[in-house]
C-alpha cells in the first residue's frame, strides 16, 4: 500500500508538468515594465527589480544581475538597492527574440534568484532547422515497419489503484526497434461504466520513473492511458528507476546521435503511435476521439504524436522540448537537450546535426494539420522561448497560444486547468 501511494505521490509531481518553485522568505521580483512583457524590435525595454521581504521593500541591498539574449546573457553588474527597488537598462534587441535579466540578491549570506525576459516580436521567429528532403518518406517507412509487428497487448489489473468507477491496469506493448524489439509500459485508466468512450494518450516529461496514471481523467469518462518511453516496467520501486536513471539511461537523449536510425528517440516516437494503436484497438474506444497532452519531452511529443498520426483529433503540447535544437550553431538559444550548446562542442559533427534534423519537433509541426492547444511562458531555462516560438510560427493548423509569461519551466495551476478545460471541451463535446 505505501509503495503505491508513493508512486501516485511521484506521477502526481511529474506527469505532466512541473511544480512551481517553492515560496522563500526573501522575494526577487523582476519584470519587464510592458503589461505583457512584448516589446518591438528596436524598443528600449527596462527591468523593475524589487526584493521584498514580508511583503515590504529592503533596503540596502546589493543585486548582481546579466542581461542579454536568454542563455546569451553578456551585460553583467552589481548595485544597492537603496530602498529595495530599483529599474535597470535592458537596452534592446534588433531582431526577434528574448531577451533575458537574471538577478541574484544576497540577504543574510544566501542568495536569492529570479529572471524575467522580454519578447521582441517572437511571432517573426523563424527556425535554424533545416527540413531533410526525405523527412516524410523517412518516418512513413518507420511507421510502416512499426505497423508490422502485432501489438501483443498483455494487461494487469492493479486492483489497488483502482476506483469505484475506474479500473487501472499496467499495460506492455509490442514496440518497434532498429534492432529487435522492445517492450512499451504504462497505465490504462478505463470507466467501468458499460459504454464507449474518447481516449486520451498522456506522454512523459524527460527523465525515468514510475507512473500512477490518470485516474481523475478517467472518472470524468475519457479513457487515459499514460505511458514510459523506455521499455521498463512503470510499477517498480523508485530507487530501481533512479539507478537507471543515473546508470544505464544516463543522457539517453543522445544514444546514437550520430545515426538517424539507431537514435534513441526513434523508438519513443514509434511507441507513441503505438500507444495510439493500442488505445483505438480497445471495445471501449467510442472509435473517433482520440487526444495528446504532456509537457517538456512530452510536450515535444505531444506534436511529434499528432503530426505521425492522423488518428489524433488535438494536441495539447506544454512547453515542448526537442525544438529547433540546433539554435546555438547559429547564435541563438536551442531547445533542450541543448545538445549543441557550448557545453557539448564534440556534438557539432555534419552526421550528429542531419540526425537531430529528422528529430526536432520543428519539422514535425511544419507537418501538423492537428488543431492545437500551445502553452508556455517566457521564463523558461530549460525549453527557451526562443526554440519553442520556433515551432509554433510554423505551426499552419487551427492553433490556440496562451501564454504565462512569468512561468519557467513550470506552470500555475490555472494554466493546468485551462488545459485540462480545452481537452475536456474538444474530447466530452464531441463525444
Amino acid at each position: 500500500m505505501k509503495k503505491s501511494l508513493l508512486i501516485l505521490a511521484l506521477s502526481l509531481l511529474t506527469t505532466l508538468t512541473f511544480a512551481q518553485p517553492t515560496e522563500k522568505l526573501i522575494k526577487v521580483i523582476v519584470a519587464p515594465e510592458h503589461e505583457d512583457w512584448t516589446y518591438k524590435v528596436g524598443e528600449p525595454v527596462k527591468f523593475s527589480v524589487m526584493v521584498l521581504k514580508y511583503g515590504n521593500p529592503l533596503k540596502n541591498v546589493k543585486i548582481t544581475y546579466q542581461i542579454g539574449p536568454e542563455k546569451f546573457e553578456t551585460k553583467k553588474d552589481s548595485t544597492v538597492l537603496k530602498d529595495g527597488v530599483i529599474k535597470l537598462d535592458g537596452g534592446t534587441m534588433n531582431t526577434a527574440g528574448f531577451l533575458r535579466c537574471t538577478v541574484i540578491a544576497k540577504v543574510d549570506g544566501k542568495e536569492y534568484r529570479n529572471l524575467a525576459t522580454a519578447a521582441f516580436e517572437p511571432e517573426k521567429i523563424q527556425p535554424a532547422v533545416e527540413l531533410p528532403n526525405d523527412f516524410v518518406q523517412f518516418w512513413d517507412k518507420a511507421k510502416a515497419d512499426l505497423a508490422k509487428l502485432p501489438i501483443d497487448a498483455q494487461m494487469t489489473l492493479l486492483p489497488e489503484r483502482c476506483t469505484e468507477t475506474v479500473n487501472v491496469y499496467h499495460v506492455n506493448l509490442q514496440n518497434y526497434r532498429e534492432n529487435g524489439n522492445v517492450r512499451l509500459y504504462g497505465i490504462l485508466c478505463v470507466p467501468k461504466k458499460e459504454g464507449k468512450y474518447p481516449a486520451l494518450l498522456r506522454v512523459p516529461g524527460a527523465g525515468v520513473r514510475p507512473y500512477g496514471g490518470d485516474i481523475k481523467t478517467a472518472e470524468k469518462g475519457i479513457i487515459t492511458l499514460e505511458i514510459g518511453i523506455h521499455g521498463v516496467p512503470v510499477t517498480m520501486e523508485p530507487y530501481v528507476y533512479a539507478n537507471l536513471g543515473a546508470g544505464p539511461l544516463n543522457a539517453y537523449w543522445s544514444y546514437n546521435l550520430d545515426n538517424r536510425d539507431l537514435y534513441y528517440y526513434k523508438r519513443v516516437y514509434l511507441g507513441c503511435v503505438r500507444a495510439n494503436d493500442f488505445l483505438v484497438s480497445l471495445p471501449q474506444y467510442d472509435g473517433k476521439n482520440l487526444a495528446v497532452t504532456g509537457g517538456s519531452q512530452g510536450g515535444a511529443l505531444s506534436i511529434v504524436t499528432a503530426a505521425l498520426d492522423p488518428r489524433v483529433k488535438w494536441s495539447a503540447p506544454i512547453y515542448p522540448a526537442l525544438s529547433d535544437m540546433v539554435g546555438y550553431l547559429k547564435g541563438r538559444a536551442g531547445g533542450w537537450p541543448h545538445i549543441f550548446d557550448k557545453n557539448s562542442p564534440h556534438n557539432n559533427t555534419e552526421a550528429k546535426i542531419k540526425t537531430a534534423a529528422y528529430y526536432d519537433v520543428v519539422n514535425f509541426a511544419k507537418q501538423l494539420k492537428t488543431p492545437c492547444f500551445y502553452s508556455m511562458g517566457f521564463n523558461d531555462e530549460t525549453c527557451p522561448p526562443t526554440s519553442m516560438w520556433a515551432v509554433y510560427n510554423v505551426i499552419s493548423s487551427q492553433k490556440t497560444l496562451k501564454l504565462y509569461q512569468e512561468t519557467g519551466h513550470w506552470t500555475f495551476p490555472e494554466e493546468n486547468e485551462t488545459v485540462m478545460n480545452w481537452l475536456f471541451d474538444k474530447l466530452l463535446v464531441n463525444k
